[in-house]
């Protein structure tokens, strides 16, 4: 690989692992949501957008598991195949899997967002953003890769 290939896949790494950040951080947040006993205000625009309802709904976990912990688990694993498993030549295709199971799984919750609940949750929504965009970056990396 030339210099400058490397230097551009480092770039787009460190992009992906800054967004993974993002991600973990916003599904902390939403854990947290997940748990709290009181309503909160932060999230509540208009009548349609409400993350507490979203993420206290029967939808908010998955076999027992709060989805905002599967989304610190999984954002976690794009960060570590973005900074420290780099340099593994299997790592753009892990990280491409990765971010496209991720992308799924966002985008089955938003249809649930919009068709069943029939309400927005912020949190949720600038987290698919986040999964778009990690995916299209390693996307990107894969293409180059090959």
């Amino acid at each position: 690989m030339k210099a400058n290939e490397a230097a551009k896949n480092r770039t787009l790494y460190s992009a992906i692992a800054v967004l993974a950040v993002a991600g973990v951080a916003l599904s902390a947040l939403s854990l947290q949501r997940h748990y709290a006993k009181s309503a909160t205000a932060f999230c509540e625009v208009g009548e349609t957008f409400s993350c507490d309802i979203v993420n206290r709904s029967e939808y908010s976990t998955v076999m027992g598991i709060p989805v905002a912990g599967i989304g610190i688990v999984g954002y976690g694993v794009l960060l570590a195949l973005a900074t420290v498993y780099r340099s593994r030549a299997e790592t753009p295709t892990r990280l491409l899997g990765a971010a496209v199971a991720g992308l799924a799984f966002a985008s089955y919750l938003t249809y649930v967002e919009g068709y069943v609940l029939q309400t927005w949750c912020i949190l949720c929504l600038s987290s698919l953003g986040l999964i778009a965009g990690i995916a299209v970056l390693t996307g990107v990396v894969r293409v180059r890769g090959q």
